[in-house]
Parts: structure tokens; sequence; C-alpha cells
């Protein structure tokens, strides 16, 4: 049995549990286990005996809490090769330099954040100190590595052209299993 107890944020916690409880429902029955709320502590323990269905479930959750839509952090459960990874700001860059780095990674108007996304096809939620990233497991890899890119100082071109030959690799790359 597999057990592990997640903070969620308590202006998350509803988003978690969703209308009439769907939300929490649904990760239940996708994973087959089990999610207890604590709505006083802002606590969910999450018990499960398949391995998989409690990794696919924990990822699920912190995506919620990262501030994902359900919809958006639902695709852990339902599409096979999805993937979910935090960065932790914090070990790039000093506090000081938080907010700077978060702004060169969102960019003017959310224009560098909407790029990542749209270019290499993932879903990118920056809450507090982490970048979280949803999307097949090459698409995030490239999108880490842009991020990287910005909060190592690359000008916003670069990164841009970095991920457009990036793009056309992994098409590429696709065709070349047809």
């Amino acid at each position: 049995m597999n057990v592990i107890e997640i903070e969620v944020p308590p202006e998350r916690l509803g988003v978690l549990i969703g209308k009439n409880g769907e939300v929490k429902k649904r990760i239940e029955e996708k994973t087959g286990c089990k999610l207890k709320i604590d709505s006083k502590s802002c606590v969910v323990k999450l018990e499960c005996d398949d391995a998989i269905g409690f990794m696919r479930a924990r990822d699920t959750i912190r995506a919620i809490s990262l501030g994902f839509t359900p919809e958006t952090a639902l695709r852990l459960l339902d599409e096979e090769m999805t993937v979910f990874e935090v960065l932790d700001l914090t070990s790039y860059v000093s506090e000081k330099a938080l907010q700077r780095v978060k702004g060169r990674i969102i960019g003017k108007e959310g224009s560098m954040r909407r790029q990542l996304e749209d270019v290499l096809n993932v879903s990118i939620s920056i809450q507090g100190k982490n970048v979280a990233i949803i999307g097949d497991p090459e698409n995030v890899a490239a999108a880490r590595e842009a991020i990287m890119m910005l909060i190592e100082g690359a000008q916003h071109s670069t990164v841009i052209k970095f991920m457009e030959r990036k793009r056309r690799e992994l098409r590429t790359r696709s065709l070349d299993w047809l």
C-alpha cells in the first residue's frame, strides 16, 4: 500500500474536489486510489495499492495544486504518454532574482509563456517558486531546455529560434515513425 500526504493551497482545494466531487471521483476511478481530503489542514491523503495509479494520482493532485485546470491535469490520467515536470526556480536563482526570472519566463503580457505552450505543444503553470510543465515527454524536455535558457539569461529571440528548431526536429522524428 502506497500512502502519501500532499499539501494543497487552500484556494486550490475546491478545484481539486470539483463540482459535486467530480474531479476527486474521476481521479479515484481512473487510478484505483483513495483520496481523503482534510479541508481544515488542506492536506490530501492519497492511498493506493497500484504503484502506477499512485504516481499518476499524485502527479494529477500536484498539477492541480500548482495551478493547472482540472481538464489539463486530468490529461495525466487519460493520455498514456503525458508527463508532468516541476522546476523549482530557487534551485537555479536566488530568492531576490525570482520575480525577474519568472517575468522572463512569462514575458510581456504572457507572450513568452504562450509561445512556449504553442510552439512546443505543452501546458505551463507558474506558481510561487515553481514552473510546472505537462505534455509529451519530448516536448516537456524541449520546454525545460527553453526555460533553462531563459533562466540563464538568453534573449527571448534566441529561445524562440531554439523552440522552432526543436518543433521541426520533433515533427521530422514523428514523420519517421510513419
